[in-house]
């Protein structure tokens, strides 16, 4: 069981996995944009052939926190894949994370990488999308942790 995180835009998808144990994300490539219904195919074949329970999509606000033009396209597509998920019987849990900022911080790894721009140019949706995932992740773990102790803080009273 993994997460697979997406950096979807008007030309790419970039897509990331997380390894099993939800710990980290790695890019595992970009699809190029076709058509709404055949993208949403494609990464749902990609999700079923690496038994991901949670697909988890860059939502693209705008810095006050309030939506983006952009935003009404993702969760446009989020809805054609769970439609999609639910008529084919995938069961899979759809989140949304944050993903201002995201672009900057891939391209500042790259960048430390020492990747040139034409090579960075090529993959940075891939690592937008390791971005997306990973602070999912780390937020789902800070989320599990508060919940876990403030369990045991009511359970010691």
């Amino acid at each position: 069981m993994r997460c697979m995180g997406l950096d979807i835009g008007d030309k790419t998808i970039g897509i990331a996995l997380s390894d099993p144990l939800f710990i980290s994300a790695q890019g595992i490539g970009t699809i190029e944009r076709i058509g709404i219904r055949k993208d949403a195919d494609k990464v749902l074949k990609i999700a079923e052939e690496h038994e991901v329970v949670t697909i988890v999509s860059g939502l693209p606000l705008m810095l006050s926190g309030d939506d983006s033009p952009q935003t009404a396209k993702v969760r446009e597509f989020v809805n054609m894949m769970e439609n999609k998920a639910r008529s084919t019987g995938l069961k899979l849990k759809f989140e949304f994370q944050d993903e201002r900022f995201t672009t900057k911080i891939a391209e500042s790894v790259l960048i430390e990488g020492d990747l040139s721009r034409k090579k960075r140019r090529k993959i940075i949706d891939r690592q937008a999308a390791v971005v997306i995932l990973q602070s999912y992740l780390e937020r789902r773990r800070n989320e599990e942790a508060r919940n876990a102790f403030a369990d045991k803080s009511e359970s010691s009273e």
